[in-house]
This record gives C-alpha cells, structure tokens and sequence, in this order.
C-alpha cells in the first residue's frame, strides 16, 4: 500500500522509474495535506477562549476534515490501482478475435476507472474549500496562514486530479461516457481559481 509507506519511501517510489505512484495519486496526498491543514486550524481553534463562539463550528469542522482525510489517503492507492488495472488490460493476450475484443473492452473499462477516480479526487478537493474559508475566516488567526496552504493544495489537488481525467478520457471510446464527464470537468475548473482567489483575499497578515 502506498499510503502506508513513511514519506521518505513514497517519495522515493515516486522519483524513481516505476509509473506508480503517479499524478493522481499526488492529486490525492494533496487534498490529504490539504484537509490535515484544515483539521489542525479547527483543531488549535477549539479550547481557546478567544474563538468560544465557534467553538463547536471548529469541532465539526475537523470532523469533516478528518473524514476528507481518510478519504483522500484511500485515494491515493485507488488511483494506482485504477492505473494498473489499464496496465494490465494492456498485457492480455490478442491472438485471436476473441482475445482482441476481451482486451478492448478490459483496457476501455481500466480506463474509465482511471478517470473516475481522480474525477472523485477533484470534486472532493473542491468541496474540502468550503469548509477552509471557515477556518480562515473564524479559525484561529494565529494558524491563519495554514489554512491559506491548506486552499492552494486543495485548488492543486483538483487541477492536477483533472489533468489525470482528461489525459484518460482521450483512450475512451464511449462518446456518452467522454462528454458526461468532460462537462464535470468544465464544471470544476470553473470553480476552483475563483474560490482559492475568494478565500486567500480573507487572510488578513
């Protein structure tokens, strides 16, 4: 499991000549970081006198964030997965008719797969921002700054999740399926600059 490697060791896999872990599963340590940054500000929030009226505010903030958390760790291996699962798909046998058309449909639906689960990634790493403008707004201001961290490595767990759905989108042949998600896509992108730019303009230095 790579989530279970210690951070010398992933990125040590990550450097080296092996394709996993690769772009998604860095999309998903991103909204990881991302969310333990959220958590921590709501976490050095709670107890202090200055900040009691959002004191429970905080407390489910960082229950919330430590539910995306768990889910953004998880990520990180489904991504590889999804991508070993077209890598594999690619090394089926294609000797006869039968073989081939196995083969087509086993690499299409790895690469459906591929695009979901960074999809999923991206969409969570959007909605983790929501509760980050809390934390910079409310939260404590002392920690201020990390919630700030805490929205560029959301906005850059989505851009470069989406960056893994479109490059896989170009081997699926299922036009439904292609434009479906390409609109969530647009979506998103659409969203993501403006909120990252709507919450860093709340930090006050």
């Amino acid at each position: 499991m790579l989530a279970d490697l210690n951070v010398k060791e992933f990125l040590n896999k990550t450097a080296s000549n092996e394709p996993v872990p690769g772009g998604g599963s860095i999309a998903a340590l991103s909204g990881g970081i991302a969310a333990a940054l959220t958590e921590m500000v709501a976490n050095l929030t709670v107890g202090k006198k200055k900040y009691v009226e959002v004191e429970e505010e905080m407390k489910e903030i960082a229950k919330k964030a430590e539910e995306f958390r768990t889910e953004f760790v998880l990520d990180i291996d489904r991504d590889s997965d999804a991508f070993n699962e077209v890598m594999d798909a690619f090394k089926l046998p294609k000797e006869t008719d039968e073989d081939k058309a196995k083969r087509r449909e086993a690499i299409q639906a790895g690469s459906k797969s591929a695009s979901l689960v960074p999809l999923s990634v991206a969409k969570k790493a959007l909605e983790i921002m929501e509760i980050i403008e809390v934390v910079v707004v409310k939260g404590n201001q002392n920690a201020v700054t990390d919630g700030a961290v805490a929205a560029m490595m959301s906005r850059t767990a989505v851009l470069s999740a989406l960056y893994n759905v479109k490059i896989n989108l170009g081997s699926i042949k299922d036009e439904a399926f292609v434009e479906e998600v390409s609109a969530q896509v647009e979506e998103i992108e659409s969203k993501v600059e403006e909120v990252e730019k709507r919450i860093l303009g709340k930090v006050v230095l």
